[in-house]
């Protein structure tokens, strides 16, 4: 499963993400411009020790991620989409897509991909949510649907 995040902002998260990527065999993909340096030590202190267990693509653009991975199943997190994330059915090679902290996704890859947008539901009022519990709530959804294979 491959986990891309569009423009991400903060470095915590993304180390966050990287840990869960670490702990589930999820592929990283961070598509620039970055709202930090890959260098920088909130970065690493929050993927702590993992940095070695995690895959992490580097791309100029997310046509970049969308070419590579023609053919496969994305699916694109936002919270303007009618329809749950526990609604898809998931296989192992889909692609999870999911946009800065303080604006999520484009408004272009929304618009071609409207068919294709899940959401988390929340109460009434509530913005959203951090970044890495929503890429946590969605990642573990597909893996429960495949039946946790390859875990402990």
């Amino acid at each position: 499963m491959h986990i891309v995040l569009v423009e991400p902002e903060i470095p915590g998260n993304t180390g966050n993400i990287a840990r869960l990527c670490a702990a589930t065999g999820c592929e990283l993909h961070l598509v620039r411009p970055l709202g930090f340096s890959t260098d920088d030590r909130y970065l690493k202190r929050a993927g702590l020790d993992y940095w070695h267990l995690v895959k992490v693509h580097y791309h100029d653009s997310f046509a970049e991620v969308e070419t590579l991975y023609a053919g496969q199943n994305f699916h694109f997190n936002t919270t303007k989409a009618d329809r749950f994330y526990s609604d898809v059915a998931y296989t192992s090679g889909d692609v999870l897509v999911f946009g800065r902290e303080t604006a999520g996704l484009p408004d272009n890859i929304l618009a071609a991909n409207r068919s294709r947008c899940i959401r988390i539901p929340m109460l009434a009022g509530a913005r959203s949510l951090n970044l890495s519990n929503a890429v946590a709530v969605v990642v573990y959804e597909a893996l429960r649907q495949n039946g946790f294979s390859d875990f402990v």
